[in-house]
């Protein structure tokens, strides 16, 4: 093995130091796409400037999908987005954890997944495991632990109930600027 070889720096490196901050939408988006992201439709999905993905393989997402500026996918354990989904900027994925009482202190992944025209509010967070389903709201700051039910909105630390999101949802996201 060469030297050179040795000693360059992985694609998600690249990807979450210099990829990540391309100005122009097109080509930042096709560049996730050819580092192993998975986009239903390249052409109407965003990740916006700043975003840091952790195994761009295991991360999904569906058509007119916005991913905010500054997110963090750790998308290790596998993190799926539906369609028209909304992640605010500073929101995080985490499907990775220590198991504190392993004596070796073991990784364990797990994946999260996002139902269709969900939305994110700023700063959320959410772990792995946990299935967020289908025109659901979690609100800024909350911290999802455990699944939320189709069209409910939740928030607080641990996230919970707060009131149920109307069921007729027929909106498509539509944003992608050229610059973001």
């Amino acid at each position: 093995m060469s030297l050179l070889h040795r000693h360059a720096p992985p694609p998600e490196y690249l990807l979450n130091h210099f990829g990540n901050r391309i100005p122009l939408t097109s080509i930042r988006m096709r560049l996730y796409q050819a580092l192993g992201v998975t986009f239903e439709d390249v052409r109407s999905s965003l990740i916006m400037l700043g975003a840091e993905v952790f195994k761009p393989a295991k991360l999904r997402i569906g058509r007119n999908s916005i991913v905010g500026p500054h997110c963090l996918l750790d998308a290790r354990g596998g993190i799926e987005l539906g369609a028209n989904v909304n992640v605010s900027s500073h929101t995080r994925f985490m499907t990775a954890k220590h198991l504190v009482d392993d004596p070796g202190f073991e990784a364990a992944f797990e994946p999260a997944t996002v139902g269709d025209r969900v939305w994110l509010g700023i700063g959320a967070t959410v772990l792995g495991g946990v299935t967020i389903g289908e025109g659901a709201v979690v609100a800024a700051g909350a911290v999802v632990t455990k699944d939320v039910p189709p069209f409910t909105v939740v928030g607080g630390v641990p996230a919970r109930p707060l009131r149920e999101r109307s069921r007729d949802l027929h909106y498509e996201l539509a944003y992608r600027p050229n610059w973001t």
